[in-house]
């Protein structure tokens, strides 16, 4: 039997195929997410109907290929579109790199700022339930909206041929006003907020299956693309560590519940929680200092520049780090808490003015920003760093300098979609080819095993 995993992302939409028993990906289909539409000079928007209608083509295109047996779908967290009674969408989907949240609000305040003062949740720009606060506060909720959602949840939904969706705890949390503790919404802040309650999705920790494909192949409920990504990076969840690097970065494990709020706590399954240190820029750093470079080379040439990360990596991977490195810090793109704040660079001196000097110290200030949030974390030893993103995977000095310093063997998985094999492994669990995820997860292969 064949699964598919369906991962509705930023930039992509990818899909794969894999063996049930093998959990070799036999297909894998990536295409643009080439759906941004325009807006107000702060707003980030996507169209979901275009989203939808290339989902409902890959999935078409796949299940009439294959004997597909099951499907699992993730997607961007955080962001929202609103739905009618019909299930269609009425308004564009506000992604999670929203800045709604960051305007100033009639009281002076940003209303994120505002909102987290409301209902004691702290709350940040790009959160869907922060969105859906400045909406109410303006009067932009859509007309004829009778709920909003994630758009996994969305596609989720039209693919098990329901109107209304059912939100998986990764998904729900992700909008903010969610409280840990009991799974579910907090009802009473969202009141203090001035919100309708009945407009925030109803909500599941569960396996779940929430409706067949074509009337036959079960569709799992839509999972958050973190959560999926753990899921299918980590073989061994109770002593690994996951490390994503991408646009942005983030540093993952498992844990029980904690009131510790740093770093931030998020639903993984049933009663199991990850613990996620999470930096905006990431790998985006390493893609900023290319660029950097290119405009040095075109400056004293005088002619466009080529790629340099060819260079870059060359140079890595031949020149150990000189002592004396300039301290890089990375948050070039802030913090969820501190949007504003930005990344310096520190402990400038004539002899380490270089390029190969800041190569390393960029290098070195992508890992400390994500170690600093996993070592600020309570929790027991762990022995294996799991790799994964094309920062990482693309980057064999990077990920060395990971495993060197968070002191753990770095490991990498056979598969390159991680999010989408994920959503593959938690429908495998839902409709019961595996009687539990940790089984499901058996299937997970690192290179060079």
């Amino acid at each position: 039997m064949y699964v598919l995993g369906l991962d509705i992302g930023t930039t992509t939409i990818c899909a794969v195929v894999t063996g049930s028993d093998s959990g070799a990906i036999v297909k894998s289909v990536t295409l643009p997410n080439d759906t941004a539409i325009a807006g107000l000079a702060y707003e980030r928007l996507q169209s979901p109907m275009q989203i939808l209608q290339k989902c409902r083509a890959l999935v078409r295109e796949l299940t009439e290929s294959y004997p597909i047996g099951a499907i699992g779908v993730t997607g961007q967290m955080h962001g929202i579109l609103y739905y009618d009674k019909s299930g269609n969408s009425v308004s564009p989907l506000f992604i999670w790199q929203d800045e709604s949240g960051n305007q100033v609000s009639p009281s002076g305040e940003t209303y994120a700022a505002e909102l987290s003062a409301r209902t004691g949740y702290k709350t940040a720009t790009g959160y869907g339930g922060c969105t859906y606060y400045v909406h109410a506060r303006t009067g932009r909720v859509p007309a004829g909206a009778v709920g909003f959602c994630t758009i996994h949840d969305f596609v989720a939904m039209h693919l098990a041929g329901h109107r209304r969706p059912l939100s998986h705890t990764t998904n729900a949390a992700s909008l903010g006003l969610f409280d840990l503790r009991s799974l579910s919404f907090d009802r009473d802040a969202i009141a203090k907020a001035g919100l309708d309650d009945f407009l925030f999705p109803a909500v599941t920790g569960d396996f779940t299956v929430i409706g067949q494909y074509d009337g036959r192949i079960p569709v799992a409920c839509a999972i958050g693309d973190n959560q999926a990504s753990f899921l299918g990076s980590v073989r061994d969840m109770e002593h690994a560590v996951l490390c994503n690097l991408g646009t942005g970065g983030q540093v993952s494990f498992l844990t029980d519940y904690s009131d510790d709020p740093t770093p931030e706590l998020r639903p993984c399954f049933a009663d199991k929680y990850l613990r996620v240190g999470a930096s905006l820029c990431g790998g985006r750093a390493f893609a900023l200092l290319e660029r950097f470079l290119r405009s040095a080379a075109e400056l004293v040439t005088g002619k466009p520049a080529d790629s340099v990360y060819g260079a870059i990596d060359r140079y890595l991977s031949s020149v150990p780090a000189p002592a004396g490195l300039p301290v890089v810090d990375t948050r070039f793109c802030g913090t969820r808490d501190e949007p504003s704040l930005r990344g310096s660079i520190t402990n400038l001196g004539t002899d380490n003015f270089t390029a190969g000097h800041l190569v390393h110290g960029v290098m070195r200030g992508i890992v400390t920003e994500l170690y600093d949030l996993y070592d600020g974390a309570a929790h027991d030893a762990r022995s294996t760093l799991v790799c994964s993103g094309n920062g990482l995977r693309k980057n064999p000095a990077l990920r060395d300098l990971f495993g060197e310093t968070f002191g753990m063997t770095t490991v990498t998985p056979v598969h390159r979609e991680e999010a989408a094999f994920g959503a593959a492994l938690f429908a495998m669990t839902a409709c019961g080819i595996y009687p539990t995820i940790h089984e499901a997860q058996a299937l997970i292969q690192y290179e060079k095993e």
